[in-house]
């Protein structure tokens, strides 16, 4: 096909109104999804179009020319340097808040507007279509025609992480305004409503992860307790399969399917709610969820999961904070190599601690009986100690590791990498390296004992960062000297 038919051109146009600068790509976005929604709907209901269809993202596009400085307690909101500068936005509605915000603040900080236009990068037609409920989208192979063919479809060579991992190549010296391009964006949209059973936009900006289906009960509880609560600033609870409730004495229907890494979410106005991601064991769904859930770019998210207590002095119940991460995980090697430090955040360590004070009711000195502040190490092998041990307890001991779990180093280096603030608060639940193994009874009193506190724990430290102002919380120590202006 040589004829290509897309949507009525729009001429670019310039905004220094950081509300209409989203309106317009919200317009835009709209026109575009629309227009190839519609084509598809005739090409499934009648014969394959004559002409190719194509429409394309909506686009950001900044430039400066001056070297003034702009307030550098900001990690964010600002470009570094003069030059032009660029976006390609997807599901603007959904991202109105943010984008709102940080177009605002890039206005403000150099006093030049925005231009807001129709970008060169065709949307691909699935993530066009998925959102649009009059559309009936028929099995693979339904088609008369190969949809390549007639629609763009995703482009995984294009759909990347060159910008969060400092490889990008800019092109035609344009660089990027933010972390990820809508493709990559809508990728993860679509993986995320996959792996979760509920829609993106049913996440909140804070979000926990565990390893264990027992904090599940505990949040629903927690959650209906504050729906009961008129004063609480909760507005509903979503669980799998996008079942929402905003009675705390609503009845929940028992999930169909249970997806891979259920996913519930207590809601704030703005976001500003509570994500529980029970991703289960081991470092890949760990990176899995965080890859994804990183393109919503919420404002921390913390592990609060169970793991093996190294040293003879703990206790099963004791808690650790992470302050480090011996990484043996392997599955962000070839994204963030290992000589890479990640740093323990202050805002994260002290919210963390004050929780735990809260909820424990122990301070000081005596908090020392129940928690340790130490190395966390992370693994690949759930039954190394069927192995031979003298490699890995030599490694654990010289990194002078108090934790062994299979996720937390992962969704640190994952939270380092993607600029999100992240924490650890891990329960010891056996001590492999001293005869403390789990069994049956001991196992369930440790679980009706421990979880609820520690779950809340990690509420109250969410509870206490969210009331942190955004530019304390996405603080310098996450950003490199050549970042997006976008957070």
């Amino acid at each position: 096909m040589t004829k290509i038919l897309t949507p009525d051109a729009r001429p670019a146009e310039q905004f220094t109104d950081a509300a209409a600068a989203v309106a317009r790509l919200i317009e835009l976005y709209s026109q575009a999804t629309g227009f190839l929604s519609t084509h598809f709907q005739k090409a499934m209901d009648s014969a394959a179009p004559e002409t190719r269809i194509r429409a394309f993202y909506p686009e950001i596009r900044f430039t400066t020319s001056s070297y003034a400085q702009v307030d550098s307690r900001l990690s964010f909101g600002h470009v570094s340097s003069p030059g032009t500068f660029s976006a390609t936005i997807t599901r603007p509605e959904l991202f109105k808040h943010y984008l709102t915000q940080q177009i605002r603040l890039l206005i403000e900080n150099h006093g030049q507007p925005v231009t807001i236009a129709v970008s060169d990068t065709p949307i691909p037609v699935h993530f066009a279509v998925s959102n649009d409920d009059s559309v009936t989208i028929p099995q693979e192979g339904a088609a008369d025609f190969t949809l390549r063919d007639v629609f763009d479809v995703p482009d995984l060579s294009t759909t990347n992480d060159d910008i969060v991992n400092g490889t990008y190549l800019p092109l035609d010296n344009v660089r990027p305004l933010a972390p990820f391009t809508a493709q990559r964006v809508d990728y993860s949209l679509a993986r995320l409503t996959h792996y979760t059973a509920t829609d993106p936009e049913h996440f909140q900006s804070h979000v926990l992860f565990t390893n264990y289906q027992f904090y599940v009960t505990e949040f629903e509880e927690y959650a209906r307790a504050m729906l009961r609560d008129p004063d609480s600033g909760y507005t509903s609870f979503v669980s799998t399969g996008n079942v929402e409730i905003s009675d705390g004495d609503a009845p929940l229907p028992a999930s169909v399917k249970t997806p891979q890494m259920p996913t519930y979410h207590l809601k704030r106005a703005n976001g500003s709610g509570i994500t529980l991601v029970n991703i289960g064991v081991g470092p890949s769904n760990a990176k899995t969820a965080t890859d994804h859930i990183a393109v919503l770019r919420p404002h921390a998210w913390l592990m609060v999961g169970h793991c093996a207590g190294l040293r003879n002095t703990q206790a099963l119940g004791d808690f650790v904070l992470a302050h480090g991460y011996l990484r043996e995980d392997h599955v962000l090697d070839d994204d963030l190599p290992v000589w890479v430090p990640i740093p323990a955040l202050a805002e994260i360590q002290i919210a963390l601690e004050d929780a735990v004070e809260q909820v424990t009711q122990l301070e000081g000195y005596e908090l020392k009986r129940i928690m340790r502040t130490g190395t966390v190490a992370t693994i690949d092998n759930r039954n190394w100690e069927l192995r031979d041990q003298s490699g890995p307890v030599q490694r654990l001991s010289q990194s002078r590791a108090v934790a062994l779990d299979m996720e937390s180093a992962t969704i640190a280096a994952n939270g380092y990498r993607f600029r999100v603030p992240y924490g650890t608060l891990l329960c010891v639940s056996d001590k492999p390296l001293h005869g403390e193994l789990k069994l049956p009874g001991m196992a369930s009193d440790f679980y009706k004992t421990q979880v609820a506190r520690h779950l809340m724990i990690g509420i109250r430290a969410m509870e206490q960062l969210r009331d942190m102002p955004l530019e304390r919380l996405h603080s310098r120590k996450l950003r490199s000297f050549d970042e997006t202006a976008f957070l």
